[in-house]
Order: structure tokens, then sequence, then C-alpha cells
């Protein structure tokens, strides 16, 4: 079940590899290190989250319906899903530093592009080129993570990289709110494009390089398929990814039908989405504080399992609520806090996990992971959101699907590793 490394790969646990004297940067610190990793990872909720409020003005600047501008959410996660696959065996054959930079440049042009379309078509093109671009900062830097530090030192650094990163959602659509009510909603992009070019240079500058040319992969079809077969052939490997992928559905499940939900059912205008998104980050931000403090203090079993209390219980309340009251603010949006103060919890621990199984293709089984995220989002924002977005009730039932899936999935890949030792 498990394919069998290289004999040339270096044993677990993972020793910090020297940086290459070509590139002459300063290594960067634990703080320094995900800071940089975490406005990378920014760029995809800044992508989404800060043009939700400016969906109406689109609408009519353009002169699209509303099923085309929510298309061109929808064509950005089917983007970033499939390139998402192809940006760890990038950056395990061409070098982590150098995926990150090309992708960046990719994801300016894109940038540019959205801020000067003048029909939703174009924007469509443009969005994909972002999507295509956006994922490389996410999955590189989980290799990242991991080339350079092993167990509890990788979880608690990627659980501080998730709570910087935590703080994107929250910012995004307020930015983007205030940004509709006072300027045109090109000027999002625009503000997009300044913090890409900005983040360009700082990785130019100090993002070092942490896979030496002798320990890269090969970057042939060949070679490739076979990796993506042996990972994608594991049974294990999906009860994982599919933990992460569905408590983040439970979350991008709400995100999503924001424009519909904030103003229809709450009653809220585009300056107030941040009613939705504050109790939202703000449990991923306190979550990941959690799974760092506990990093190395408790095993991930217990973590994850704490996390699932956390969800279960914000899910079902929710439930609850909305069978007996109608909608209103904040106890709708309430149970996000728990909710995602529970995921943040989980996700480092089965994360590191996932990529664990396949250590000599780290960056690969990080694409993996992130395809099947991001696939199931898009499922969400281009299906499951619109159809269940007409009410509060479904939505929160369907959160509470997704968090009863992640469990049983938590448990059988705990009943089949036990059964099916490595």
């Amino acid at each position: 079940m498990f394919p069998t490394p290289p004999p040339n790969i270096p044993p677990d646990p993972v020793t910090p590899v020297p940086l290459p004297p070509a590139h002459k940067i300063a290594m960067l610190g634990a703080t320094g290190l995900a800071t940089l990793l975490a406005a990378l990872s920014m760029l995809g909720p800044f992508s989404i989250d800060a043009y939700l409020p400016a969906f109406p003005n689109i609408q009519a600047a353009l002169h699209a319906t509303q099923i085309e501008v929510q298309q061109t959410l929808t064509a950005y996660m089917l983007a970033f899903a499939v390139m998402v696959l192809w940006h760890g065996a990038l950056a395990d054959a061409f070098g982590r530093r150098n995926v990150i930079l090309v992708s960046l440049v990719v994801f300016a042009i894109g940038t540019l592009g959205c801020a000067s379309a003048h029909s939703v078509h174009y924007l469509w093109i443009f969005r994909i080129m972002q999507g295509v671009s956006a994922g490389a900062g996410v999955v590189v830097g989980r290799a990242i993570i991991r080339d350079l530090y092993s167990d509890a030192p990788a979880a608690r650094l990627l659980s501080l990289v998730t709570m910087i990163f935590s703080i994107a959602p929250a910012i995004a659509p307020v930015l983007g709110g205030w940004i509709v009510k006072f300027f045109d909603w090109r000027t999002i992009f625009l503000a997009l494009l300044v913090y890409t070019i900005v983040l360009t240079w700082f990785c130019y500058k100090r993002l070092p390089e942490t896979l030496p040319k002798e320990k890269r992969q090969p970057f042939n079809p060949g070679y490739v398929a076979q990796n993506y077969w042996a990972i994608f052939s594991s049974p294990l490997f999906h009860m994982k990814a599919g933990v992460v992928s569905a408590n983040f559905a439970g979350m991008f499940l709400y995100i999503a039908a924001a424009p519909v939900m904030l103003p229809q059912h709450l009653h809220l205008g585009p300056d107030q989405f941040a009613w939705l998104f504050i109790p939202t980050v703000s449990g991923l931000f306190l979550g990941s504080l959690a799974a760092n403090r506990m990093a190395g203090k408790s095993t991930f079993g217990r973590q994850v399992a704490l996390g699932f209390c956390f969800m279960l219980s914000a899910a079902a309340a929710n439930v609850l609520y909305h069978v007996l009251v109608p909608p209103a603010v904040p106890w709708s949006v309430a149970p996000m806090f728990f909710y995602t103060f529970g995921s943040a919890l989980m996700a480092p621990a089965v994360t590191l996990l996932a990529l664990d199984m396949f250590p000599h293709i780290r960056g690969t089984v990080a694409s993996c992971q992130s395809f099947a995220v991001t696939l199931l989002g898009a499922l969400v924002a281009g299906v499951i959101a619109p159809f269940l977005s007409h009410s509060v009730l479904w939505l929160a039932s369907g959160q509470l699907a997704f968090a009863l899936f992640s469990l049983v999935l938590w448990s059988a890949s705990r009943r089949y590793r036990s059964r099916r030792p490595a």
C-alpha cells in the first residue's frame, strides 16, 4: 500500500537543510519564516473574500447575471484545484523558491487583468490565471516547513502560519466592503496587485531554498505519474485528506453563501460582512494558537478528538437554533467561531500525518491534499452553496453534515491504520 522510498533519500526526522551559497540569503527565524509563508497563503483568501461584497457592483458594471458573476469564483476554485496538483511536483523537481517566484509573477499578471476586464468572460479568464498561481504558496509552504522541521516543531510552525494567515479572511471582506463603498470594484484588484508586488520582492530577498539540487526529484511524466498513482491509490491518504477537506468545506459553505445569506437573510450591507468573517477568523486564529501550544505536549489523536468536540457541538447547536428561532445576528454567525476553532485545532496534526505518509515526495503530497480541499471547495461554491443558500437552516444542516462526514473519515483512518501498519 505504501511505496518504497528511493534508497538515496535522507532518513526522517528531517534535519535543517543548509542554504545553497548562490542565493546568499540570511536564514529567517521561525517567526519570520512563518510570517512570510502566511503572507503567501493569504493570496487565496484575498482573491476570494475581498471581492465577495462587490458581486452586485461587478454584475452591474459588466452587464452580467448573478450566476455569471458567481462563476468567477467557481472558475478560480477549479483552476486552483487543478494546478495545486502540479505545484508540489514542480517544487520537488525545480526547487521551492523558484516555483513560488514564478507563481507570484503569473498571479500579478492575472490580477492586473481582473482589474482591467470589461466583460465577465474576460474576468473568468483572468480569474483562472489567478487560480492557477495562487496555490503555490500554500502547497510549497507546507513542504518548506517539513524540509526544515520535524514532529512537534513542524506542528508548531504550521499552526503559527495558520494563526497569522487567519487574519486574511477577517480583513479581506471588510476591506473589500469599504473599497466598494468608497471606490470602484476594480480598486480591490489593484490593491491586491500592490500586495503581490511587495510580496514578490520580499520573497526574492528573503525566501530560502530548502531543497538542494542533489535532493530534487526528476520531473518527467512517468515518474510524476508513478508518484500520483502511489498517493491516490492509498485509501489512507484519501481518508486523511478527506478529514481536512470536509472541515474546510463546512466553513467555506458559509463563505461562498455570504453574498446571498448576509443581505437576504440577515439584512446586512456590503460593509457589514464582518459579522460573519470576524467570528470565523477569530476561531481560526485562537484554534491555531491552541494547536501551537499543544504541539509536543499532547498526542495528535487527542488534539484531533478535541477539535471534533468543538466542531460537532457548534454545528449541532447551529442547526438546533435555526429549527427553533428565525435567523438573526449575532446568533446565526456565532457558532462559526467554535466550528473554526475546532477545525484549526486539528488541521496541523492531520496535515502532518498525511505528509509523513510519503516523506520522499512531500511537495507532491501537499499538492494532492490541497487538490482535494480545493476541489471540494469548488463543488461547494458552484453547486452546494447556491442550492442551500435559500435557507440558513439548510446551510447549518450542510455544515453539520460535513463535520459528521469528517468524523467518519477520521475514525475509518484510525481503524484502517491499526489493521494495516506501515
